[in-house]
């Protein structure tokens, strides 16, 4: 059965792009089947696994509006080893045309239901702000990976973030979840960043990956190179972590839907 999860953080500037695109391409590299569906308009989670945005003749933009059939726009990421269904610029205009179709926030899961047998896992990298965009991914996912940086103001977001989370549980989407906490752009010389990260574990437990990703210079060039950071630098610390994290997830899904 496939597993769908959303990369989601209502702040940016935290990693969420980075973490979607470390953590299929880590998953590949496990011999997963993997797609990445980009629902940012800035496309940078295409661009970042090597797919050029504007060259993409079908993007997320006609599978949302026009109901294209998936297989017709998802392309293969040959670098990082797993598929992408692509965004760039025009997705923004779905926000607008969303509003008077059918089922508008559902529209990413129905159109996800033909890949119930192709792929392992789904990632969807979501952009952030709690848009109908977003709002669709959470409807498509059974579970949220929130990656955070430990300061005090992601934890106010974080607070934001998950009650958004429990109110899509209870209105749209049941099997809706929190999968865990991901700690990024770690520095432990940082005494509030260890001391955020002592609070997240007292309160969250065992929501909190056990992994986490260092700040890492080499993670933040890989996308102007238009690779995953595992694959730019595999040696890295930032690569290694993140080829941690797809292990440790691994593990834990196989638990959580037995």
């Amino acid at each position: 059965m496939t597993k769908i999860f959303c990369v989601a953080n209502q702040k940016g500037g935290v990693g969420k792009t980075t973490t979607a695109v470390n953590l299929a391409a880590s998953l590949a590299a496990h011999q997963q089947r993997i797609l990445l569906v980009d629902l940012d308009p800035q496309g940078n989670a295409t661009m970042g696994s090597g797919v050029e945005k504007t060259a993409c003749q079908y993007t997320l933009y006609e599978v949302l509006v026009d109901e294209l059939a998936l297989d017709n726009a998802c392309v293969r990421a040959e670098t990082a080893g797993y598929d992408v269904l692509p965004a760039n610029r025009e997705l923004a205009g779905a926000e607008v045309e969303l509003v008077n179709l059918d089922q508008r926030e559902r529209r990413l899961k129905n159109a996800l239901f033909s890949s119930k047998q192709r792929y392992d896992f789904v990632l969807i990298d979501c952009p952030p702000a709690l848009s109908l965009l977003t709002l669709n991914g959470l409807c498509a996912a059974q579970g949220v990976i929130i990656p955070m940086q430990c300061e005090y103001f992601a934890l106010e977001g974080l607070s934001d973030l998950v009650n958004t989370i429990q109110h899509v549980h209870a209105n749209l989407n049941r099997d809706l979840r929190v999968i865990g906490l991901l700690r990024v752009m770690f520095d432990s010389r940082i005494t509030l960043q260890q001391q955020v990260s002592d609070q997240l574990k007292q309160h969250f437990g065992n929501k909190v990956f056990n992994t986490i990703i260092p700040r890492n210079i080499r993670l933040a060039e890989a996308p102007s190179h238009g690779l995953p950071g595992i694959i730019f630098d595999r040696s890295s610390r930032g690569a290694q972590a993140y080829l941690r994290l797809g292990v440790e997830f691994m593990k834990y899904t196989q638990t959580l839907f037995i």
